[in-house]
């Protein structure tokens, strides 16, 4: 099985770190800094309990030299995957399946979902299609991440909590011999991989706190923990979160916890800044369109009044232009 993380950053180098050491076979692909650092020094680990794992897997800043892989996890930003698609296409063969290991609304939701919408592409995700005429649905393999990671420095991630879990699923809910494999290898190093029937909802569970706490952090630039703990930000983080729950209950799906539960859950990962956050103080672009924007669309789709995230989304996209990005 061979294994290529396209954008080896935070998520995509914790997971490399964690296959290289258990003997997989993967390949990283990145760029500048990051790539230079782990060419000369390895990827280095910290995990939050302070022990360290130092591994040399393959590291490419050229997509191309490294050919097609059985497996390509997209783990950069949702909004990177259109420009990068001449850099992912040399990855895939015939039958490579992609990974979407992204935060937000993925570019495939409505694939073999049956219903009113099915087949329907998200404009916000997915201008004009390309992503789906270009990689197409049926490679699609859904991955929803949940641990906590940063570049501490090129070189260097920091996993900064105990979450290890990345569940998997297929669009049609089945449980093929691709995602069972998939799902051996990430256990394999360590990782938990359960292969969810109905990922969507899955989806919606992890896209219903960052809809709202990751544009609020970067508003505010303050943590998930203060975010929960001041009365204002978590009465308007319960706002959006209440209209995005009616959103997802609209496309068929509930949410498996209550919206309280979800707030304190997030107020447990403690002094984190959200990926938003990060990229803000970092000057990249922001994720806006798959986990806010997309919402919104969703929310015209299905014809359910948003206000609260309407004006989430205005308020970001406008930071996000200030900002030139």
């Amino acid at each position: 099985m061979h294994i290529a993380i396209f954008g080896a950053g935070a998520i995509g180098g914790y997971m490399g770190a964690r296959l290289a050491a258990a003997g997989a076979d993967v390949t990283l692909i990145a760029r500048g800094p990051h790539l230079e650092a782990m060419r000369r020094d390895g990827l280095r680990l910290i995990e939050a309990d302070g022990s360290e794992l130092l591994t040399r897997p393959r590291v490419l800043g050229d997509s191309a030299e490294a050919g097609p892989h059985d497996y390509v996890v997209l783990a950069v930003k949702s909004h990177s995957v259109a420009p990068a698609l001449p850099a992912i296409l040399p990855l895939l063969g015939p039958d490579s399946a992609v990974v979407t290991a992204q935060n937000g609304v993925p570019w495939w939701y409505f694939y073999k979902l049956a219903g009113p919408w099915e087949d329907l592409r998200i404009e916000s995700v997915d201008p004009g299609g390309r992503i789906w005429e270009t990689i197409g649905p049926r490679r699609a393999i859904a991955c929803v991440v949940y641990p906590a990671c940063e570049i501490e420095r090129p070189g260097v991630i920091r996993h900064v909590d105990d979450e290890n879990r990345f569940s998997l699923g297929e669009p049609d809910g089945g449980r093929s011999e691709r995602v069972a494999a998939l799902a051996q290898a990430l256990i394999a190093a360590g990782l938990r991989a359960p292969v969810r029937a109905r990922i969507r909802s899955e989806i919606w569970v992890k896209l219903w706190g960052n809809v709202a706490l990751n544009p609020l952090s970067a508003l505010t630039r303050a943590t998930l923990a203060q975010i929960c703990a001041e009365p204002a930000t978590r009465a308007f983080a319960r706002a959006v979160m209440v209209e995005v729950e009616a959103v997802a209950a609209a496309l068929g799906e509930k949410m498996a916890v209550d919206v309280e539960a979800r707030l304190n859950g997030a107020a447990e990962v403690g002094e984190h800044k959200t990926s938003m956050l990060q990229d803000l103080e970092l000057g990249r672009p922001l994720e806006v369109d798959a986990v806010v924007t997309a919402v919104v669309e969703l929310a015209r789709v299905t014809a359910v009044p948003t206000p609260n995230l309407d004006a989430l989304d205005g308020m970001i996209r406008l930071l996000a232009r200030s900002q030139g990005r």
